[in-house]
């Protein structure tokens, strides 16, 4: 580890495995190469069905599903102060030095932070997404994100552009936000051994199927695709509230035998559907980063993708070809795309992607994040406040009234029930025959423990 101290590293957002996702992919990668690194690491999120209490992963990697159901979009219910005792139980038994809390509209993420800075503990937050200004949506998000971010330590982006989109909605200075992309895991993600042959052309779409993904421009770009190019199939695959229009379109234009729909897809079985293809089609009207997008190139496809958000910071320019979120430039550079198709060599395209990115390379970096945050100075409550009056005439005086609620309830929880009561747990490192494997069925084992 070198000069670096060991870390005792609580994550926190309500994304995380039985759900597959980015934000999902990207927790558990940096903890796995975090816990290689030495650093302890202990995952914090809600319940998934009957998944509840505390399970272990792949590596040893410790996660508390707490007893709180989502509402909506896996989001739990916002409550302020119900998660403060449970928080409060973890951080404690675990020892936790600093709370890393990840995405935006994640209600679990705002929570822990508020209550762990509360406590006197550092934070560090990620941000992994993309959101406007005008929308009333937006303006409530950045509103909730300023709030959160008037009190953190440090701050991660996964791109350029959305380091400037977190500090123009959250106020927050530069220099305390870095720039860490994510990354790809190359060994799961590598080319066939033979590319697929014959004069079939496959382009392959893996994606939520939702309006922000861009799902309407497939209903439009996916027949003249067809129409232009009669030996261009697609393989869709990804579920979501858009997939009924996507179906429409391929009985509306007698497409059945040339755009082959998937659902949803499990991540352990995202590369044989990648390299079953030659293109990767993303048409996301919002993007901060875009992991599919690297794990495709992992896999040597060539990548059609619109030119939103950090999506042209992910790529070399000859191993992308950008266009603007419109049906009649997508399919344009989905002809460029076609065109040069022969030029691509997908084992040096894959050996590219394990220079440019890696896991180990994002959680060294993140390591020097978590030490710059702990070197941050310790400030009273009234010194805290100050940074809450500057968010706003009203709302400033209002998350000042929520912060000081939320001291008053953690001075009576430590008079209710002093830290000394609560058990403090060893640290338990499983062997590699005791480990199951994230990749195989992501079912982890049951500790005995409670959450007390």
């Amino acid at each position: 580890m070198g000069d670096s101290k060991r870390h005792r590293i609580l994550m926190v957002s309500d994304f995380f495995y039985p759900n597959f996702g980015g934000v999902e992919n990207h927790i558990y990668l940096l903890s796995q190469c975090l816990l290689k690194l030495g650093h302890k690491v202990v995952v914090m999120t809600h319940a998934y069905g009957n998944r509840s209490g505390v399970r272990y992963m792949t590596g040893g990697l410790k996660v508390y599903y707490v007893p709180w159901k989502p509402f909506l979009l896996q989001n739990t219910l916002p409550t302020f102060y119900g998660t403060l005792p449970i928080i409060r139980t973890i951080l404690i038994r675990e020892q936790i030095s600093l709370v890393h809390g990840h995405q935006a509209f994640s209600t679990l993420c705002h929570e822990a932070l508020m209550h762990a800075r509360t406590m006197g503990y550092k934070v560090v937050f990620t941000d992994h997404s993309l959101y406007g200004f005008a929308d009333v949506g937006s303006i409530h998000m950045n509103k909730v994100l300023q709030f959160t971010l008037a009190d953190v330590s440090q701050a991660i982006c996964v791109s350029h552009t959305s380091k400037e989109n977190t500090v123009l909605r959250s106020g927050l200075p530069p220099e305390k936000v870095y720039v860490i992309p994510n990354a790809v895991d190359t060994a799961m993600f590598k080319p066939a051994a033979e590319r697929p042959s014959g004069n079939e052309i496959t382009i392959v779409v893996i994606s939520r199927l939702v309006y922000r993904k861009g799902a309407d421009l497939l209903v439009e770009v996916i027949p003249e695709v067809c129409r232009m190019y009669p030996n261009v199939r697609f393989i869709v695959g990804g579920d979501g509230p858009k997939r009924v229009r996507l179906e429409e379109m391929r009985e509306k234009h007698s497409l059945q035998d040339r755009v082959e729909m998937l659902g949803a897809v499990p991540h352990a079985q995202v590369r044989s559907v990648l390299i079953s293809g030659h293109i990767f089609l993303n048409s996301s009207l919002t993007e901060a980063f875009c992991i599919a997008i690297l794990e495709a190139a992992s896999c040597g496809l060539l990548t059609v993708s619109t030119r939103v958000g950090g999506v042209p910071e992910v790529l070399p320019d000859d191993m992308i070809v950008l266009a603007e979120p419109d049906p009649t430039d997508m399919v344009q550079a989905i002809k460029k795309a076609i065109s040069i198709l022969p030029m691509i060599d997908p084992q040096d395209m894959h050996n590219r992607m394990k220079k440019l990115y890696d896991w180990h390379d994002v959680a060294k970096r993140t390591e020097i994040v978590y030490d710059r945050a702990l070197k941050c100075s310790n400030q009273s409550l009234l010194e805290r406040l100050s940074r809450y009056l500057a968010c706003g005439a009203w709302a400033g005086k209002l998350f000042c009234l929520v912060m000081i609620i939320d001291f008053l309830l953690w001075r009576l929880l430590q008079l209710w029930k002093p830290a000394e009561d609560i058990e403090v747990v060893p640290d338990i490192v499983l062997s590699l025959d005791e480990d199951r494997g994230m990749s195989q069925d992501f079912q982890a084992f049951n500790e005995d423990h409670s959450l007390r």
